[in-house]
């Protein structure tokens, strides 16, 4: 598995840099799956492919070449792995290439010793605007709290999935953002779960997982 290290930038460019490697694994027709760990500065909201534009005061918005709803990318840390359809068992399927992908993100944290699992498909929340308040089977949760969204494209027989992983968050930021109340039954992070762990310790184990483990 080819990686992409750690590093932080701006919306434009995060996203510009999973659009360039997808482009680039096609036209290289690469065999292996490709995986990136990155941050945002400064925070930045994405906006699903579809979504229509918004505007919001002193953030960044960005457009996704994935789909989805509106999502707030600050204290987090955030995967893209792009991987032929081939690669994956049954990966024609949407909810198999998710799950399989997803997996990978369960097994390291497992090695933190927290147990995480897929979550299912919800109708309820519908109506929220951010992302990590609705409840899909794309998402990874903790106990039954989102913690991980992703979401996907697919392009000329390969998969751009991309997700953020919440490190912390600022409850009255997003619901000044968003305008919208955040539950905290609903979604956690990292700092809730191990709060010992910094950020910067946590890139680093993820980092020995990726170099150690197969996709």
């Amino acid at each position: 598995m080819k990686y992409i290290r750690y590093g932080v930038y701006t919306g434009r460019e995060n996203m510009h840099i999973d659009s360039e490697l997808l482009d680039e694994a096609i036209e290289t027709n690469c065999s292996e799956p490709i995986f990136r760990l990155y941050g945002w500065s400064p925070k930045c909201i994405s906006i699903g492919r579809n979504q229509n534009e918004t505007n919001i005061a002193d953030v960044d918005v960005v457009r996704r070449v994935t789909g989805g709803r509106a999502l707030l990318h600050d204290d987090e840390i955030t995967y893209s792995c792009i991987v032929p359809v081939s690669y994956i068992p049954d990966g024609e399927s949407i909810i198999a290439s998710y799950k399989y992908i997803s997996s990978y993100l369960i097994r390291f944290f497992d090695t933190l010793g927290v147990k995480l699992n897929i979550g299912e498909n919800s109708k309820k929340n519908t109506k929220f605007d951010y992302c990590m308040m609705i409840s899909t089977g794309a998402d990874v949760c903790y106990e039954g709290k989102k913690i991980i969204g992703s979401a996907q494209f697919r392009k000329n027989g390969y998969i751009l999935q991309h997700g953020s992983i919440l490190f912390s968050y600022d409850k009255i930021l997003l619901e000044k953002l968003f305008k919208e109340k955040v539950s905290t039954d609903s979604i956690t992070c990292v700092r809730e779960i191990l709060p010992n762990l910094t950020k910067e310790e946590f890139v680093e184990e993820f980092e020995k997982f990726i170099i150690k483990e197969k996709l």
